[in-house]
């Protein structure tokens, strides 16, 4: 989903949430007078603006980079630091509301890179700026960690192929059922077959129009943007009044379009470059539940078949996996990562328990059935995994020098 409400929007429209909303966003306190030289331990400041986003130096040595962003502007933005060729995202920081200053830790290797910024967190990034990565000081790391890190990133890897196969193989039999007109059908295939992808959409989100062309909401299209995917479909498939139904022409053209964009993301990722970092998987589980705080509270992602919980579900899947692969890793970390490990397993297993509460074997009950009371109490449940998620990535980076 290309784009989520500012946190605090999100938070006005559920009584009771407002003073959740900061942890969110992993907020930090303003510091103007703090690092921009890029050196070790050091937080890089940028500003982002409406018009432009500026990052207070053009390098810094390989290894863990920490950049303090403050959104000086009126709307939601986007960091990002893209690799060399300026399509593949190396890392990311999505939904900084205006006001809002965050901190962003992303493991960089040697060599060139570009940093940027999305305002709105739609269309082409802008204000490309040069960003170099030069050697660091000698990695510290025993070999017992580098194979445990190694192991991590190569089991994250493989559940990433596997989700995408199995959206592949999911969205080819939805697509069948939706262009024979055989609406009920694909109704019931939807949101399991969307699953999949939003256990993995960090991974999606990396590879630019992925996304866009298989998760764009109505409420985010821009003027004369064309519209795909499952959402499109979604509309489709539970009509609202006034709604014109698709011709069959549109069915194939709409359900061929699914596929072949779920191709090219299968096809990605098993493309023989395809590689993750340590930081792109923890920093992928804070992604995903920022997700569920965007766009799943707020009932917004499904507005039409109200299947939020699915896909509430999914992201927190994808989290937990994210999560549960570097864990090893981050109780490594001496006594704060020893901490953290105990919190985030108390935290999933208590926002697993809640959601339990909603299904019926694999299929949950329409949002619409959620009272207020229980949407404040699934909000409180994705605040308090969230605060220390956010802070995941920092302390498995931590000492990797």
């Amino acid at each position: 989903m290309p784009r989520l409400r500012p946190r605090g929007t999100i938070a006005a429209a559920l009584a009771g949430t407002a003073a959740l909303a900061l942890a969110l966003t992993g907020c930090v306190p303003n510091n103007p007078g703090g690092g921009s030289a890029g050196t070790t331990g050091e937080a890089i400041l940028v500003t982002l603006r409406d018009e432009k986003c500026t990052v207070g130096t053009a390098s810094a040595p390989s290894g863990p980079v920490t950049f303090q962003v403050t959104n000086k502007g009126t709307d939601v933005n986007e960091f990002e630091v893209l690799a060399s060729d300026k399509l593949h995202i190396a890392g990311e920081k999505e939904n900084i509301g205006p006001g809002t200053t965050v901190q962003y830790v992303v493991q960089l290797a040697e060599g060139r890179y570009f940093t940027a910024c999305k305002k709105g967190m739609v269309g082409s990034p802008t204000s490309l700026a040069a960003f170099s990565v030069t050697k660091g000081s000698d990695d510290t790391k025993t070999a017992s960690e580098t194979k445990q890190i190694q192991q991590a990133v190569t089991n994250y890897t493989g559940y990433v192929k596997d989700q995408a196969g199995q959206l592949l193989s999911a969205t080819q039999t939805f697509a069948a059922a939706y262009e024979a007109g055989d609406a009920a059908a694909a109704r019931a295939q939807y949101p399991a077959a969307r699953r999949h992808y939003e256990r993995i959409e960090p991974t999606a989100e990396q590879f630019g129009d992925i996304d866009p062309a298989l998760d764009l909401r109505e409420a985010d299209l821009e003027q004369g943007q064309s519209w795909t995917g499952w959402h499109r479909i979604e509309k489709d498939l539970w009509a609202p009044a006034g709604h014109t139904p698709s011709s069959a022409a549109d069915l194939k053209q709409l359900g061929d379009r699914l596929v072949s964009d779920t191709k090219r993301l299968y096809d990605l990722v098993y493309a023989k470059g395809f590689s993750l970092t340590l930081n792109q998987i923890s920093n992928g589980a804070s992604s995903l539940m920022e997700e569920v705080a965007g766009s799943k509270i707020s009932g917004e992602e499904e507005t039409f078949s109200h299947t939020d919980l699915w896909d509430f579900a999914a992201n927190v899947d994808g989290a937990q996996v994210s999560y549960e692969t570097v864990r090893s890793v981050l109780v490594g970390r001496g006594d704060a990562g020893k901490a953290m490990a105990k919190k985030l397993d108390a935290e999933f297993a208590a926002i697993g328990k809640l959601l339990s509460q909603y299904a019926s074997g694999e299929s949950y009950v329409s949002y619409t059935q959620l009272s207020t009371a229980q949407v404040k109490e699934l909000s409180n449940k994705v605040n308090a995994l969230s605060e220390p998620l956010s802070q995941l990535t920092s302390i498995l980076v931590k000492e990797r020098r």
